[in-house]
């Protein structure tokens, strides 16, 4: 890769630059402060686990109700998907009712992963999935309860 020249060549971000850049975005608050995310430990020099937040959307089900959610960053990331593991219990035809993992093949951001793609981005796309017609009517388990 030649730097600087033209033939439309690019940068590939390093990851720990690339997560340094996620985490000042995550800490900075996420558009109407309905989706946030963060590392779990901030002495993780890997900085490979995170936390998010999702505020259920309005008109579903899930409105009001806050989901918390793990999402781990292993060495190829953002070469490939980070593992998102809802922590919160939700009903959602994404995730897997026992472990509360999403599942890649019914969660295209996962399944069809491109570098560009960040942790705010499967976030603000969770909660959508949330609101679609297969997600906002279902069935919920008490609010508090977890996997």
């Amino acid at each position: 890769m030649t730097l600087g020249g033209s033939g439309g060549s690019s940068v590939v971000v390093p990851r720990n630059f690339r997560l340094l850049e996620e985490l000042e975005r995550g800490e900075k608050g996420i558009g109407d402060g309905t989706v946030s995310y963060g590392m779990d430990d901030g002495d993780d020099i890997y900085m490979r686990s995170w936390t998010g937040t999702i505020i259920g959307p309005h008109n579903t089900v899930h409105e009001g109700r806050i989901y918390q959610l793990k999402l781990f960053c292993d060495k190829d990331y953002p070469d490939k998907p980070p593992s998102v593991r809802f922590h919160s219990r939700v009903n959602m035809t994404c995730v897997n009712p026992d472990t509360g993992l999403v599942d890649p093949r019914k969660f295209p951001v996962l399944g069809n992963w491109q570098r560009d793609y960040t942790m705010e981005y499967i976030l603000t796309q969770l909660k959508k999935e949330m609101a679609v017609s297969q997600n906002r009517k279902l069935v919920q388990a008490p609010e508090g309860s977890f996997f």
